[in-house]
């Protein structure tokens, strides 16, 4: 990798002398680091480039460069890459774009074997500030920042808003159609970059999404917090990703499952990734969510705490340090949280640093927040501009002692107190929604670190004795145990296992069902009748989705009920196996959905919800790489909109939610360790004051 960053010469193949075109922007990067390493320009009508001749071929060089550039047309592209690797070329930059997917797959595998290495084709390019390589098209400005982006102009809009912001750019790499060198290789070599202090990654396919999550915690725990940008939540953001570049995209809350798992932080624009990286590049993490507000306007601070709030910080009232609040305000001001300056900051511009520094030697808060007119003074009425920009220094050496965030917005853009601000490591923006939103992803990030945990699942592969009546799982007929032990070979692959033998695989994971019988008819009833208690529920149990097909009748009092509905499904449905099953007829229960399936990208993932026949509708679901364990599935439970009808709703009993998340942690070990399950779930898993029991069970063979 080493020759994408700094190689010891790079000739540049399609270099142009016409300023419009590609080949001259390479060209001229190019040539800005030809005090560091040789640069060749190849151009097969001999131009002159800003003075520098070139040479027709790659045969014409007077020695073999270490990294050559390709912006050549499509057509000529295999025969450019040919002559290369035959005089020694082992790495490539590919600009070009229109290769079909065979003739790019062809010339990755050429490039493969032949000992070298492509990133691209189709890509805008790469840069390095430390090494002077600018191989890409656009201005770059040097920072900390490093940018790996699918797409080369995403990927350039977020360089401009990098240098915009005062982060500016360490690194870029535009990968482009990832046909050899991949985002994970290039994440993978940034970790032993001095001057990346945080990551930008835009991608639109994951691949192997579980060896990306890897890297990314990589990242993270050397100190790089890498935030991620994909496309896919709209049916139109998957289209595009799928006709710009031929991926597939994965769902964003798949992505956001990874990134959980990995320590990385989700963003939604690039916008949003850069405020964020702004935050963490120069501030010190807050250690808690709790942040004091401080306004010079009641109507900024008031705003201020709303955005915040809904950002998941915390505003606490302030204790003790209230009091030296006061001795400092005016008798008008609020002194609780947000605070109210008014007019103390325009009397006395130190009234802002001297109340930063009470706030964060408190102890009370994590971070400070100001919002309003700082930052504007010296720009609005320069006579201030030297205060100002004194209070600045202090509020900087604050912010060293304690180690702790200050964040400010600022009714100025940009000013000198602003560009003094970032200097000092605070960052500041243009609206309370950059702060709040910036601060809360931080925080999140900087209280929640990756999550490691390894795959298992028993040995027996879920197989159960087998019984005629399946109590607390056992399954109802010795062909059910036979299905699940070689899971259900009878069994048409990607088709639903019937219920019984789904039941099985559950419950050799611990998940607790009533006790069932396997009917085909009134015999089969009626020698359930001893072992039973009703009320029943009878079940089709060949259909995946019994309540959509009218394959299932409950409240069923007696046996001669149960003889009628038996009747009237067979009627309905034909004949085939049915299940009698006790219903579970507790009180205070609520219907959850947990369920686990297979990703393309990121492989097995599980899912908890609000369950029962509306889950689509409400679609209030929680969603993390599998396997997960209890305490990690409390925490998915609690993240649901309906997580208070769990602690117990309007007077409602609380539910046991251990026993839900350890069911959610069972399915999730299911569908890790049964490479042979590509879908399962439970829906609805009834979570009540005294345990969660499983009513439904849907197993999906490969």
């Amino acid at each position: 990798m080493r020759a994408f960053s700094d190689p010891a010469s790079v000739a540049v193949v399609g270099a142009s002398a016409d300023p419009a075109k590609w080949g001259y922007w390479l060209a001229r990067g190019a040539l800005r680091g030809a005090h560091r390493r040789k640069v060749h320009l190849v151009n097969r009508s001999g131009a002159v480039i800003d003075g520098i001749a070139t040479v027709p071929g790659l045969r014409d060089l007077p020695d073999v460069p270490e990294l050559a550039v390709l912006c050549v047309p499509a057509a000529a592209l295999p025969e450019v890459v040919e002559e290369a690797l035959d005089l020694g070329v082992r790495a490539f930059v590919g600009i070009t774009a229109g290769l079909d997917g065979a003739r790019e797959t062809a010339l990755a595998e050429r490039i493969r074997a032949a000992g070298a290495r492509l990133i691209g084709p189709n890509c805008l390019g790469v840069y390095d500030s430390m090494t002077a390589l600018e191989l890409a098209w656009g201005n770059f400005t040097a920072g900390a920042l490093g940018i790996v982006s699918q797409s080369g102009q995403l990927g350039l809009e977020l360089a401009g808003l990098a240098g915009e912001a005062g982060a500016g750019v360490s690194r870029f790499v535009s990968v482009g159609n990832q046909t050899d060198v991949t985002a994970a290789d290039v994440l993978a070599d940034l970790a032993g970059h001095d001057k990346t202090a945080a990551v930008v990654l835009y991608l639109e396919s994951f691949r192997d999404g579980r060896a990306l999550v890897k890297t990314l915690a990589g990242l993270r725990e050397r100190g790089k917090p890498v935030i991620v940008l994909t496309v896919g939540a709209s049916a139109a953001g998957r289209a595009a990703a799928l006709s710009h570049t031929g991926a597939l995209t994965s769902g964003t809350e798949v992505v956001r499952a990874a990134c959980r798992a990995a320590g990385a932080i989700f963003a939604e624009t690039p916008a949003q990734a850069v405020d964020v990286a702004q935050l963490l590049l120069a501030a010190p993490l807050p250690a808690g969510r709790r942040v004091a507000v401080v306004g010079d306007s009641g109507g900024q601070g008031a705003m201020a705490a709303d955005v915040l709030s809904r950002h998941g910080l915390e505003l606490p009232a302030l204790g003790a340090v209230s009091a030296r609040v006061a001795e400092l305000l005016p008798p008008a001001a609020g002194i609780r949280n947000p605070i109210d300056l008014a007019g103390a900051g325009e009397r006395d511009l130190t009234t802002y640093s001297t109340l930063v520094e009470l706030l964060l030697a408190s102890g009370e808060v994590d971070g400070v927040v100001l919002t309003g007119y700082f930052g504007s003074y010296g720009a609005d009425a320069p006579s201030l501009q030297p205060a100002e920009l004194a209070v600045v220094d202090a509020v900087g050496a604050v912010v060293e002692r304690y180690r702790r965030p200050v964040i400010v917005h600022s009714m100025s853009r940009d000013s000198v107190a602003v560009r003094a601000l970032r200097k000092h490591g605070i960052p500041t923006y243009a609206t309370i929604d950059q702060v709040g939103r910036s601060l809360g992803l931080a925080t999140e990030s900087a209280t929640r670190g990756p999550r490691v945990s390894a795959s298992t699942a028993p040995a027996s592969g879920g197989m159960v004795p087998s019984d005629d009546v399946v109590s607390g799982g056992a399954v109802s007929s010795a062909d059910a145990v036979s299905g699940i032990a070689m899971l259900s070979a009878d069994v048409v692959s990607g088709s639903a296992v019937p219920y019984l033998a789904a039941r099985a695989v559950f419950t050799g994971y611990g998940v607790v069902y009533p006790p069932a019988v396997a009917v085909r008819g009134l015999d089969d009833l009626r020698g359930a009748a001893g072992r039973l208690r009703p009320p029943y529920v009878l079940k089709a149990a060949w259909l995946a989705h019994k309540t959509e097909s009218g394959g299932v009748v409950t409240g069923l009092g007696d046996m001669a009920e149960a003889a009628g509905a038996l009747a009237a499904l067979v009627g309905r449905l034909g004949e085939g196996e049915y299940v009698l099953e006790e219903m579970d007829a507790r009180p205070g229960t609520v219907e959850l959905i947990v369920g686990g399936r297979r990703d393309p990208s990121f492989g097995p993932l599980v899912l908890a919800g609000a369950g029962g026949t509306a889950s689509e509708l409400y679609r209030d679901v929680a969603v993390e790489l599998a396997p997960v364990t209890v305490e990690v599935a409390e925490r998915m439970l609690r993240g649901l909109t309906a997580y208070p009808l769990l602690t117990g709703w309007r007077g409602a009993p609380a539910v046991d939610i251990r026993a839900a998340a350890e069911v959610v942690a069972a399915v999730s070990r299911l569908i890790a360790g049964r490479s042979d399950v590509v879908e399962c779930e439970i829906n609805p898993l009834r979570a009540g004051p005294d345990g969660a029991v499983a009513v439904d069970a849907l197993v999906v063979l490969r």
